[in-house]
């Protein structure tokens, strides 16, 4: 402890400055002035934002509404074809049908079971026949 210590230079009493109090009225005007500026930026970029979400919107709407008449189209054209199908699964489920086959057979071909008799009309009857009753 006997080390030697580094020599303080005398303390001089450390003089404040005397600051000078600017006016308050001064920093309250430039806050507001600042206020004003920010809320005016904002109040612009909102602005902008708006016009070009509305433009947007405005070019999307009648896309989307070619958009809805395609899809309806789509979907009655679909409704079509589901009853399409139907009628085709039915004709085919009946086609396979062992049960039916002979009836299958005698309306595509010209074919009829011996049993049964067959009936034909001809045009030169009917017309015959509508003459003798309505001359009187």
């Amino acid at each position: 402890m006997n080390a030697i210590q580094p020599s303080r230079p005398p303390s001089q009493p450390i003089q404040k400055r005397r600051v000078n109090p600017r006016p308050k009225r001064h920093l309250r005007q430039r806050s507001y002035q600042v206020m004003a500026l920010e809320s005016t930026a904002k109040i612009a970029v909102n602005f902008v934002i708006t016009a070009v979400a509305a433009s947007a919107l405005a070019q999307l709407l009648p896309y989307h509404w070619s958009q809805q008449e395609k899809l309806r189209e789509i979907s009655t054209e679909v409704k079509q074809m589901e009853g399409h199908v139907n009628s085709l699964q039915v004709e085919f489920s009946r086609n396979f049908d062992p049960q039916q086959a002979k009836s299958i057979r005698q309306q595509q071909g010209y074919r009829f079971d011996p049993s049964q008799r067959q009936v034909v009309l001809m045009n030169q009857d009917r017309q015959e026949y509508e003459q003798t009753e309505s001359s009187p």
